[in-house]
C-alpha cells in the first residue's frame, strides 16, 4: 500500500478537536505553497483563503456557522473562497509566459478572447466556477493538512451573507464552504459512515 493510499484512507472530517492546539502560521503558509499547485479552468486560480485564529472573529464565525462548537476548539477555522471575478487576472496570468516566449502573441490574444467569451457577461457561470474551482482547491489542501499531521473538517453549513458580512468581502467573493484545522481527539473518533460499492456509483460504458 503506498503511501498516498494511506493517506486517503486515514482522512476523517474531524468532529472534536483539542482545544488550545496553536498552528504556527509558517506551517499554514507551507501547506498553501502546496495548495496554490491544485488545478483550476484556464489555471485562474480562483480559490482565496481567510485564515481566521484570532479567537474573537473565530467565535463571530462559529455564530454565523449556527454555533458549531468544532470552529471554538479548532486551531483556525478557513474560509474557502471563489473568486468570481478571478477571468479579469487572465493578462497577468498568462503575461508571463508571453514574456518568457512560451507563448506567442496570436496564441495569447486567443486564450485571453476565449476566457472573456466563457466568463465576460456570465455570472450564473462565474459563479458555478468559482465554487467548482474553490472545492477541488479546498480538497487538495485537506489531504496537504492531513499529510501534514492536521486534521480537518469540511463544513457548508453556515450563512453566506454573515460570513460577508463579518469578514467585509466584495460581492464578487462567494464563501464557499468553511474548514476546522486542528488536532483531533483520537478517542472520540466514530466509525467510518457507510460508503456505497463501487457498482453503485460507476457506471462503465
Amino acid at each position: 500500500m503506498s503511501t498516498f493510499t494511506d493517506l486517503i484512507e486515514s482522512r476523517r472530517s474531524a468532529m472534536n478537536f483539542v482545544e488550545g492546539v496553536k498552528i504556527p502560521q509558517n506551517e499554514l503558509e507551507e501547506m498553501f505553497s502546496y495548495a496554490r499547485l491544485a488545478p483550476s479552468a484556464y489555471n485562474l486560480q480562483h480559490t482565496n483563503y481567510k485564515v481566521v485564529s484570532n479567537e474573537n472573529l473565530k467565535e463571530e464565525i462559529r455564530k454565523a456557522a449556527y454555533g458549531q462548537y468544532k470552529i471554538h476548539s479548532a486551531s483556525a477555522v478557513i474560509v474557502v473562497l471563489g473568486d468570481k471575478h478571478a477571468y479579469l487576472k487572465a493578462p497577468e496570468i498568462y503575461g508571463g509566459l508571453k514574456a518568457l516566449g512560451a507563448m506567442s502573441q496570436e496564441d495569447y490574444d486567443a486564450e485571453i478572447e476565449t476566457i472573456n467569451n466563457a466568463y465576460a457577461e456570465n455570472d450564473a457561470f462565474q459563479r458555478d466556477e468559482a465554487i467548482r474551482n474553490a472545492s477541488l482547491s479546498a480538497m487538495h489542501f485537506m489531504l496537504i493538512a492531513k499529510d501534514k499531521g492536521w486534521d480537518t473538517c469540511p463544513m457548508i453549513g453556515f450563512d453566506p451573507e454573515s460570513i460577508q458580512a463579518t469578514l467585509n468581502l466584495p460581492d464578487h467573493m462567494v464563501p464557499v464552504m468553511l474548514i476546522t484545522i486542528g488536532k483531533d481527539k483520537k478517542h472520540k473518533i466514530r466509525p467510518r459512515g457507510y460508503r456505497k460499492p463501487v457498482n453503485e456509483f460507476v457506471e462503465f460504458i
